[in-house]
């Protein structure tokens, strides 16, 4: 009896410890920068009220031109919480959500070299509640962030340096 007690104790305790990790520590760190850049021009934004956190991932892509350049595609969630605008990092992921307003759709894309966000082309980021996102509105994000995924000139770089005969 006590045996089946103590596995019950334990099997809960593993469910609300899966439960208690932060979505947003769970995302490769190329990403965790567009969420940031995300974060960062809602704080800024004087019309914003509240802190948000990350809640998910809707879509993401990356694709790797070479010479250590990825672009990068992310879609996701903000959640209000019940945090201070502009809540430091530290206590920034124990803030609760709030159920009373409604999601924050992010569309983010940006070119990183070795690592770091380039600032050409400069990081697209636009951020909408989420009951206001149109058809229009996903596809202009989309069309954006295709012309930024252009050819990065790694095949004429390979071919200018190739001795001609």
């Amino acid at each position: 009896m006590a045996a089946g007690l103590l596995l019950l104790v334990c099997a809960g305790a593993v469910l609300y410890s899966a439960q208690a990790q932060d979505p947003y520590d769970g995302l490769p760190d190329d990403y965790k920068k567009g969420v940031d850049l995300a974060m960062e021009k809602l704080t800024l934004d004087p019309g914003v009220r509240h802190h948000f956190r990350f809640l998910k991932t809707l879509d993401k892509s990356d694709i790797e031109s070479g010479f250590g350049v990825k672009y990068i595609y992310h879609h996701f969630y903000l959640k209000p919480t019940r945090c201070a605008k502009g809540s430091t990092v530290s206590n920034a992921q124990t803030c609760p959500f709030r159920n009373d307003r409604p999601l924050i759709d992010c569309a983010v894309c940006y070119k990183t070299a070795a690592d770091q966000i380039e600032s050409f082309p400069k990081p697209y980021v636009h951020c909408i509640q989420k009951p206001r996102l149109t058809e229009d509105t996903r596809t202009t994000r989309t069309e954006h962030c295709k012309k930024m995924n252009y050819n990065s000139g790694a095949p004429t770089l390979l071919a200018v340096s190739m001795p001609k005969n």
